[in-house]
């Protein structure tokens, strides 16, 4: 039986899709769950016809990053790798993983070395991970932040604090996901040998809607996980760009809808994890004093 399994989700990314495919499937390699966001370009007929042993999980409408939630479900194995329809793993990668969650049984996720496919560099947060902003434990650097894509998960510890949230539905899940490990006493390192590349398409700046949408989410994370004072902070900086910047508008609109759920589902997190989350977001090289 696989030790480990591949899920990714996807809407409406037929072509790169594919080509992420061509690298995640293979007969010798871990079984793949690829569930689509009710896409409109043909994506699941065009993964079975091209990889008839990756199970196709067809959602009747887009439900964000709670998709990937639905294939860890359906995974049969203990871990779960995802990855997103322009990221694959390098060979060897998930073995390594897998061989660390076995070694450390506090251990929920590992994250992976972020390269790109367009030059072969490093990401920025990889660079942070490898500075050991947070220390580190015999399993390697601690980490609370990651991309999904470059994430292997334990996939008790994933479905015990319920995944990734539907409230936030898509962008800033994984920040609400690692303080809820971290809270419930679960361990996440960063491995160099645990590589996933990615070949994101578009621009290296976020689009205004998207910039938008990330930021409402992480000032959202703040009321529901961390101390009002800095939830409230957050919010003051959000509605101050707000004069300026439609972005931040749209942001703080949003922001403001979702309050008062946000508020109900309000469950802060230790002050030794709250501690450890606000170094994990200063920038590289920021003291924290």
């Amino acid at each position: 039986m696989p030790r480990i399994s591949v899920v990714l989700a996807t809407m409406d990314r037929r072509e790169s899709l594919l080509h992420s495919l061509a690298r995640l499937d293979s007969a010798d390699g871990p079984p793949v769950i690829v569930v689509d966001n009710a896409s409109t370009d043909g994506t699941a007929d065009a993964v079975r016809a091209a990889h008839p042993r990756v199970d196709v999980v067809e959602l009747d409408a887009n439900a964000g990053a709670v998709a990937r939630n639905h294939g860890v479900q359906r995974a049969a194995t203990d871990l779960v790798a995802f990855a997103d329809d322009d990221s694959w793993w390098e060979p060897g990668a998930l073995e390594a993983a897998a061989d660390l969650l076995d070694a450390h049984p506090q251990l929920a996720v590992v994250v992976g070395r972020v390269r790109l496919a367009g030059d072969g560099s490093e990401d920025a947060v990889t660079r942070k991970h490898r500075a050991e902003v947070l220390g580190r434990s015999a399993a390697g650097p601690d980490v609370l932040s990651f991309p999904a894509f470059a994430a292997v998960v334990r996939r008790d510890a994933f479905l015990a604090v319920g995944g990734f949230s539907p409230f936030l539905f898509f962008g800033g899940e994984e920040h609400l996901l690692a303080l809820d490990l971290a809270a419930a006493g679960w361990q996440l390192v960063f491995a160099e040998d645990v590589v996933a590349w990615h070949a994101p398409a578009g621009p290296e700046r976020p689009s205004p809607a998207r910039w938008a949408l990330q930021t409402r989410n992480d000032v959202l994370v703040d009321w529901l996980r961390r101390p009002l004072p800095v939830a409230l902070a957050a919010t003051g900086r959000l509605a101050a760009r707000a004069g300026r910047d439609p972005a931040a508008r749209t942001a703080l609109a949003g922001v403001l809808r979702r309050l008062p759920a946000a508020l109900r589902r309000r469950r802060p997190v230790p002050a030794e994890v709250e501690r450890r989350f606000a170094t994990a977001l200063r920038p590289l090289g920021q003291s924290t004093s």
